[in-house]
């Protein structure tokens, strides 16, 4: 299991470059893992993606997601060459994972890229291992929590990106019960998620890094931002939109 994240300072050529320049990134020096479900949360352009997109890299899985064996190149799945995952390869050689076992095993799942990838599962003839059709058979929705159900009952490192992107709250409560399932099951699966989504921040017991503030730090659910907003509206929703729409610049900030 994964249990130490590593920034070695000494493998930054620049500060002044992306995401290098991310204060969070920047300010980073090593995280902890001490539950086997760690959230990464935070606002847009805080860098947790792309920590978490490093993590994967670093581990050996593609730019796009998948499983080690989809991480080969294809038409559909080649290593990519743009200045973000430049960016991204950049991070990754300069992080140290710290393991107790080292397996290989697991998923990164990644929601921007996830239609690439199930044409490289076609493309492989490998959909029996995914509910016996193709993925893009499939709506959005049902095509994720195939993928959640398929692929994610197993000992490894799973890494989730933004997955309720695509999953209704209904469905996100149904991954809580299938996270739930799988923690009991495999003592040696582990999750790293990042996520925007309140219901998800909510399983009981999780590890949760906030990027915002521009450093990492562990917060418990009720002080995420997420939870925050969620709770306001629903407590007062005319108010709250009331002052939305009048655009009061303290609406999302540290007083929420």
């Amino acid at each position: 299991m994964l249990k130490r994240i590593t920034l070695l300072h000494e493998r930054v050529s620049s500060w002044e470059s992306y995401p290098f320049s991310v204060p969070a990134i920047q300010s980073f020096k090593g995280l902890e893992l001490r539950n086997r479900i760690c959230f990464f949360t935070g606002e847009n352009g805080t860098g947790k993606s792309t920590l978490l997109e490093a993590i994967a890299s670093h581990y050996g899985f593609g730019p796009e997601g998948g499983n080690r064996s989809l991480a080969g190149g294809s038409r559909s799945l080649r290593a990519d060459t743009t200045e973000s995952n430049q960016a991204v390869n950049l991070l990754a050689r300069a992080l140290r994972l710290s393991f107790d076992i080292r397996s290989g095993a697991g998923y990164f799942l990644r929601a921007e890229s996830f239609f690439n990838v199930s044409t490289r599962i076609d493309e492989m003839d490998l959909t029996r291992y995914y509910g016996g059709r193709s993925l893009h058979a499939r709506s959005h929705g049902e095509t994720f929590f195939t993928l959640l159900e398929h692929k994610f009952r197993e000992d490894g490192l799973f890494l989730l990106d933004e997955p309720e992107a695509a999953l209704s709250p209904q469905r996100q409560l149904s991954f809580l019960v299938l996270l739930h399932d799988v923690m009991k099951e495999f003592a040696e699966a582990q999750f790293i998620i990042s996520t925007h989504s309140p219901i998800l921040l909510g399983f009981p017991g999780a590890q949760i890094v906030s990027f915002d503030g521009g450093a990492l730090a562990e917060i418990d659910y009720e002080s995420t931002s997420p939870a925050r907003i969620v709770r306001r509206f629903m407590n007062n929703r005319e108010g709250f939109l009331d002052e939305l729409f009048r655009e009061t610049p303290s609406l999302f900030d540290d007083e929420l």
